[in-house]
């Protein structure tokens, strides 16, 4: 099949500057990205052809070769795929069958990615600590993230407006440079432009050759009401710039909801301990118990336990992906009272003596039968 024309791949005319052609790029590339067309292979297939145009157009050598003899002038160069023959000194050389299998190994391999070729940005990751009661409704928080960005003196290119990139003298282009090792041959890093393929005669003042620049960029993130600890908000587009006019990166936010002195989260339900004196818990009473929406009466029936849990159907939290409200689960605790008076002590012996007697396994069961557990178990023991 023909190859289009890379100047109508991008949408630009013959002649266009190098700065036009990478804002035209950019373009194309956000809009056919893989990350935003996923499991589209048109889109893939137009991500792939727009990003080949961009790497011949955007190389000046290339460009030219380009305009003068078409596509014959740049096959092979695209995508970093040298064109040699089985046994010359080019890519395709017979050490490089080797460089295919231990590619991994030494760093090299036939089907690397060239140096002038997009690379889309690396993601970044926030830690965002929250209190529960934001967690729970929602809120809207401003972060603060540093980051790398295109540099503004230089649109990218790290060299100081005016003057020229040019090829790298010492690898020509490739980023990598080839030590022939008896029958194997290895490929390093060019140590002459760390593997960039160009060398700068004037570096960006700015930047100082990079390219992009670290500043701190504050973003205002809307946190969905339900959010709970281990949740990632996506920010497309908010992380590291791209290199060589590559996409950007995405910024995740990491959720962690901060321990609250009430409740405990369990999922969608929350959980409380609610202490009560020991006549309420025995003759029955009327509480109030906090939730996340204020207070509510809780009615304490007689007789109750340390232990007895009560359900308050959807005062927990709405689940952040749908659903109805979780529940809020108050634990009973029986406080023993302090600080006592001496008529108060006097008080609780004469209840003492009346819960006494004959009639304690009535009033104690539990006591009563644990007792008698004890019991048993030691007369079991006895030869």
């Amino acid at each position: 099949m023909s190859k289009r024309d890379y100047y109508e791949v991008l949408g630009v005319e013959r002649g266009t500057d190098t700065k036009e052609i990478k804002k035209a790029y950019r373009r194309l590339a956000q809009k056919y990205h893989p990350d935003r067309n996923p499991d589209d292979d048109k889109a893939a297939e137009k991500f792939r052809e727009v990003s080949e145009a961009y790497e011949i157009l955007s190389d000046n050598e290339k460009r030219a070769a380009y305009d003068q003899f078409g596509h014959a002038g740049v096959d092979g160069q695209a995508g970093g795929f040298g064109a040699g023959g089985f046994g010359g000194a080019g890519a395709g050389g017979f050490s490089d069958i080797f460089g295919d299998v231990f590619g991994d190994i030494f760093g090299g391999g036939g089907g690397r990615r060239s140096p002038h070729a997009p690379q889309r940005g690396s993601d970044l990751r926030y830690n965002l600590e929250l209190d529960l009661e934001s967690a729970v409704a929602g809120t809207t928080v401003d972060i603060r993230v540093p980051r790398h960005v295109e540099c503004s003196r230089c649109d990218g290119e790290g060299a100081e407006p005016g003057s020229t990139k040019e090829t790298c003298p010492t690898c020509n282009g490739l980023g990598q440079v080839r030590m022939q090792q008896g029958f194997f041959a290895v490929q390093q890093t060019c140590p002459t432009c760390h593997g960039s393929g160009v060398h700068i005669k004037v570096p960006c003042h700015k930047c100082h050759g990079e390219g992009r620049v670290r500043e701190t960029r504050t973003l205002s993130v809307k946190i969905p009401a339900g959010v709970d600890t281990g949740d990632r908000i996506r920010l497309n587009g908010e992380g590291e710039s791209g290199i060589n006019g590559g996409p950007p990166g995405d910024l995740y936010v990491q959720v962690a909801i901060k321990p609250h002195r009430i409740f405990q989260r369990d999922g969608k339900h929350l959980q409380c301990e609610v202490p009560i004196n020991f006549v309420d818990a025995a003759l029955g009473g009327e509480l109030e118990v906090p939730t996340l929406d204020g207070r509510v009466k809780l009615k304490i029936p007689p007789e109750t336990q340390t232990g007895k849990l009560f359900r308050l159907r959807g005062k927990g939290v709405k689940p952040v992906r749908g659903g109805p409200p979780g529940d809020l689960l108050c634990k009973v605790v029986v406080e023993t009272p302090v600080n006592l008076s001496e008529d108060q002590k006097a008080l609780l012996r004469q209840l003492q003596e009346s819960l006494g007697g004959s009639n304690s396994a009535h009033h104690s069961p539990k006591k009563s039968g644990f007792f008698d557990g004890v019991k048993k178990f030691f007369e079991d023991m006895k030869p």
